[in-house]
């Protein structure tokens, strides 16, 4: 396999510059994708008032597990792209490739027929309020039809990102955040020729613009990389392929069913403050996901160049990787943070005029905005983790913050004098706590045991 006019090879150069190079267009993207769910927010918040806005929250916890799956089980397919690359060998991700299709088939097949079957059972596990129990029910189940188009996207950008390239999602982005700016008004307002459809009409703009971006993708992936191995040729079902699959993926699946699974119990304390309170916590929580899209870029950037660079037998690279990882991060979430902390009125503002969710949403940023930097440190050793195949590393250090310190204690303060803002603060403990472990494990950990058997341990 010639390298050349195939992809990026991450193996060989500059590691800071590799890492900004590919981690800009992940970071452009990450913030515009997040911008579907704010723009979105800002026309419901504005069109359709704290109602609607309710509905949204309440069915985020949702559509983070099917994030959750997609993230999951594409990253690994992007890690194991990566290291047949970086080794040289197109016959392995051929292969890798069909049988990453085939996975994904199945479980589009299964999430979407049970999102549609059980939806309402799933509204009222989260004790979703009877007055917006209706609107929450007919968003969620859009966007569960919507869930086949959401992973079929993501496994185009992780097959490509395994191989370097980074354009083809920032510009499927581009388009689709650009399509979905447009259509929302229109289709909740039922503006010129098209249908006064409420809430539903935001999640009808999202699959509208989820399926663009699937023929965009398509399209440049045939013809750019028309005799490359990187599309599929067939439906594969190799066992020993489908389980290295599932066994880097299954961890991170879980992991990111961990955070919804918080966010969803979290949700289930925050319900019992009021419909205020909901509306400003669906806010918030897409603030936070702005916030961190620059640390989760430089974590699927870091997991190519640590992929790649085991896959070409270069594991002596790690450290330097890490480190310029940190560097490059700490910088641009200390700004957001401040930003977050500093203007937080402001920036409720935005989104919703009803003075008493922005009286809560700016007692969140205030609290939590300030701990924005300690989950930075964490993404970054998760991509190195996550790079290595240690998905389930990764997994223990997810589980030990969100299950053994922030939902435990968010449970328990809420219940105490200090009501939502205990829910808050128990959000900024877990961050801490997050970055901690993961620094401590990256240093001191088994994870490189049978990794790099040639390599002593201090050089990673």
């Amino acid at each position: 396999m010639k390298n050349k006019g195939f992809g990026k090879d991450l193996t060989s150069g500059s590691i800071p510059k590799n890492l900004l190079k590919f981690a800009l267009p992940i970071l452009i993207g990450n913030i515009l994708s997040t911008g579907y769910s704010v723009i979105n927010i800002m026309w419901v918040g504005n069109l359709l008032g704290k109602d609607a806005v309710g509905a949204v929250a309440v069915s985020f916890p949702v559509f983070l597990g099917m994030v959750a799956l997609c993230s999951g089980a594409t990253l690994a397919t992007s890690v194991l792209v990566a290291k047949a690359y970086g080794a040289k060998d197109p016959a392995q991700i051929q292969r890798i490739v069909n049988c990453s299709w085939t996975v994904g088939g199945g479980l589009i097949l299964v999430i979407t027929l049970s999102g549609l079957l059980f939806c309402e059972e799933i509204l009222r596990f989260l004790k979703t309020p009877s007055e917006i129990l209706p609107m929450a029910s007919g968003y969620l189940r859009i966007m569960f039809i919507n869930f086949a188009g959401l992973y079929a996207s993501y496994l185009i950008s992780s097959i490509l990102r395994g191989v370097g390239d980074t354009v083809l999602p920032l510009i499927c982005i581009i388009i689709s955040t650009m399509v979905n700016a447009v259509l929302d008004p229109l289709l909740i307002l039922g503006i010129g020729p098209f249908p006064e459809l409420g809430l539903n009409g935001s999640a009808y703009s999202d699959l509208i613009a989820t399926t663009l971006i699937i023929v965009l993708g398509v399209f440049y992936m045939v013809h750019r990389y028309k005799n490359e191995p990187i599309n599929p040729t067939k439906l594969l079902f190799e066992k020993e392929m489908v389980f290295d699959i599932l066994k880097i993926g299954i961890p991170l699946f879980v992991q990111q069913m961990l955070i919804s699974a918080g966010y969803a119990f979290l949700t289930v304390f925050v319900n019992r403050f009021g419909s205020a309170s909901i509306a400003a916590f669906g806010i918030v929580s897409k603030i936070d996901s702005i916030a961190a899209m620059p640390a989760m870029a430089l974590m699927i950037s870091l997991s190519a160049l640590t992929a790649q660079n085991i896959g070409a037998g270069k594991p002596e690279k790690i450290r330097t990787i890490l480190t310029s990882g940190i560097l490059v991060n700490i910088p641009i979430i200390l700004l957001i943070s401040l930003l977050c902390v500093t203007f937080s009125q402001g920036i409720m503002n935005v989104f919703i005029k009803d003075p008493e969710v922005i009286r809560i949403g700016v007692g969140y940023l205030r609290i939590v905005g300030g701990g924005y930097l300690f989950f930075s440190v964490f993404y970054v050793s998760n991509g190195i983790l996550n790079g290595a195949g240690k998905t389930l590393s990764t997994l223990i250090l997810s589980f030990i913050s969100l299950c053994m310190i922030r939902i435990p204690l968010a449970g328990l303060l809420s219940r105490t004098n200090l009501g939502l803002q205990g829910i808050w603060i128990a959000i900024i403990i877990s961050f801490a706590a997050s970055m901690i472990n993961s620094l401590v494990y990256y240093r001191w950990g088994t994870w490189r045991k049978g990794l790099f058997p040639a390599v002593r341990s201090d050089t990673t």
